[in-house]
């Protein structure tokens, strides 16, 4: 698991490769990620929107935008967590993802909390020994 804490805010982050939906051959390959935001600040804060920034194997970058996550922009009390899994499909058996949530705490204060880098991994990526 890969966490990071921004702004009072934890995220950790779990990713698996989905092989039952995946096709090699034909250079389809599809992860899963659970993500669990934990408010560990002082007052409430609501999940505005999400940028991504994937990066497949070959170095090639995708970036989405858009708002909050899996159709919910969820406010958090303090204490609170929330957690939710989404799907990432790439041309190449591996790559990794970075991002940040913007944030609104109930004062008003916009922010964003970081999301770890986290790595995509597949038993089809070939290794080489250096």
């Amino acid at each position: 698991m890969y966490e990071r804490t921004t702004h009072g805010i934890r995220v950790a982050v779990k990713s698996a490769f989905l092989d039952d939906q995946s096709d090699p051959i034909e250079g389809q390959f599809l992860w899963a990620y659970t993500v669990t935001i934990e408010n560990r600040g002082p007052e409430a804060v609501q999940l505005l929107s999400r940028y991504w920034h994937i990066t497949d194997g070959d170095g090639h970058v995708r970036e989405v935008r858009g708002p909050g996550v899996v159709g919910a922009q969820p406010v958090l009390e303090p204490g609170q967590m929330f957690q939710y899994t989404s799907g990432c499909p790439l041309p190449t058996a591996s790559g990794y993802m970075t991002g940040r949530y913007q944030m609104r705490s109930a004062s008003g204060e916009a922010f964003e909390a970081e999301i770890p880098d986290f790595v995509l991994e597949s038993p089809h990526e070939r290794r080489q020994l250096h």
